[in-house]
């Protein structure tokens, strides 16, 4: 039998996360099973020492943008999640697995990572197309279309 530990155990979108081990972690433990002990010290700190909270990061991120001369009406709607979009088109600009994205964004369905592929809707990518470049290709040109190539195209 499992016993749900308490709503702040369980605040992370009550989803499970792979582990560094490879293990599961989540909300749940067993009977008996003493609760993990409270941080001492903040995983995150600001550089005063002091813990990092969520509208610290958005003021960073927001910092950060201005400093990059980034448009003041861009850098209103700069925040960590305009951070992870970049990151995940990036990744599958750059080539990366959509596979691997998936995991690394803890996706559970393939749908919502692809929203990050901008390739997707190249005409390069449709299957359609690639099919008919490569029967151009490989299809042989009569003799006529040789003779008359402003036929044949």
């Amino acid at each position: 039998m499992l016993v749900r530990l308490s709503p702040k155990a369980a605040e992370a979108g009550h989803k499970d996360r792979s582990a560094a081990g490879g293990g599961r972690t989540s909300a749940w433990r067993l009977p008996g099973q003493p609760e993990p002990p409270r941080p001492r010290r903040a995983l995150f700190a600001t550089e005063h020492g002091a813990r990092l909270f969520p509208a610290d990061v958005w003021g960073l991120i927001r910092r950060l943008g201005k400093a990059a001369g980034l448009p003041a009406n861009l850098v209103s709607h700069l925040g960590p999640h305009a951070v992870r979009h970049a990151f995940a088109t990036l990744y599958l600009d750059a080539g990366g697995s959509l596979r691997d994205l998936q995991d690394a964004m803890g996706h559970a369905d393939p749908r919502t990572t692809r929203r990050y592929d901008r390739a997707r809707y190249s005409l390069d990518r449709s299957p359609g197309y690639r099919l008919s470049a490569y029967l151009a290709e490989a299809a042989p040109r009569p003799a006529s279309c040789l003779a008359y190539r402003h036929l044949c195209g």
